[in-house]
């Protein structure tokens, strides 16, 4: 087996899930990820969610429904830990809210926070893991940014 990588990096945080079509389903219908790969193990399913294909530096959500837990709440992120999506624009933040709102899974509602938090809602998926949509942290940007000069 050969790869592309040159040095050991970050490429994924990997979540039970209780159901594998739901989970894409909130995904892909409420976030920017999309499905890299899904495929059965032995004892479960596997899913891989991440940004457009076009980003060179991919960063996957990994989701696993065992066999034995299938139907049960598996969420680990909750009531403040989430996962943290980035956005361009403070209308995108509202936009997200809305769908969470109709979809009865916003967790929190739109507000602005101190800086470097930004202006943010989260959402809350299928297993209770909370999803926050962030406008104005800034992470994108720092760490492109402090990379860029080393």
């Amino acid at each position: 087996m050969t790869t592309s990588l040159t040095s050991a990096r970050w490429t994924h945080v990997a979540l039970p899930c209780a159901d594998v079509d739901r989970t894409i389903d909130f995904y892909t219908s409420m976030t920017p990820l999309t499905v890299v790969d899904r495929f059965r193990v032995d004892d479960g399913e596997t899913v891989w969610l991440a940004n457009d294909p076009r980003f060179q530096t991919p960063f996957v959500l990994v989701f696993l429904s065992f066999d034995k837990d299938k139907g049960r709440e598996q969420g680990l992120l909750k009531p403040f830990a989430h996962i943290g999506i980035e956005v361009p624009s403070r209308a995108d933040v509202e936009a997200f809210a809305e769908r969470a709102r109709t979809a009865e899974c916003l967790h929190w509602e739109p507000r602005q926070m101190p800086d470097p938090i930004g202006y943010l809602c989260a959402l809350r998926d299928p297993d209770g893991n909370v999803v926050e949509i962030a406008y104005g942290q800034r992470v994108f940007d720092t760490v492109s940014a402090k990379w860029a000069q080393s």
